[in-house]
């Protein structure tokens, strides 16, 4: 097995269209008794396994240091973190890094609902998972 095949074998799909939706509460009135629930995205099952194998993979693979996504995307240049994601040619970062960019979505998605919803459907994941197939 490929040292990424774990993360890559979601290459097929993700060119489908299940990731997840927005649940926006369209039943209470935001009064005290009926408060509205802040938005929130219900990611499907391939988004919620892939980020389960995605933690995996750090575990087992330490020497990638991937909770030091931050300083991985500073030293490749990348100082805006996911906000700079537009700007970044995929095509020429290491996996560590790709691995980084991948990571950090996942990770500010707990202070940022929707990051992960956004980083999939611009189809930066694909990219990313893509650089990872070409490396190889």
């Amino acid at each position: 097995m490929s040292q990424f095949k774990r993360l890559t074998k979601y290459i097929p799909m993700l060119h489908e269209d299940n990731i997840g939706e927005w649940v926006i509460d369209q039943e209470n009135d935001g009064t005290a008794e009926r408060p509205i629930q802040m938005p929130f995205v219900h990611y499907f099952e391939t988004v919620q396994r892939f980020i389960e194998d995605l933690y995996t993979f750090a575990e087992q693979h330490q020497e990638l240091g991937l909770t030091r996504y931050r300083e991985i995307l500073e030293e490749n240049g990348i100082e805006g973190g996911l906000n700079d994601i537009e700007n970044v040619d995929i095509s020429t970062l290491n996996a560590q890094c790709v691995l980084a960019l991948i990571m950090g979505s996942v990770r500010v998605e707990r202070f940022c609902e929707g990051v992960v919803f956004n980083f999939f459907k611009s189809g930066n994941m694909l990219k990313c998972l893509e650089r990872l197939d070409c490396l190889e």
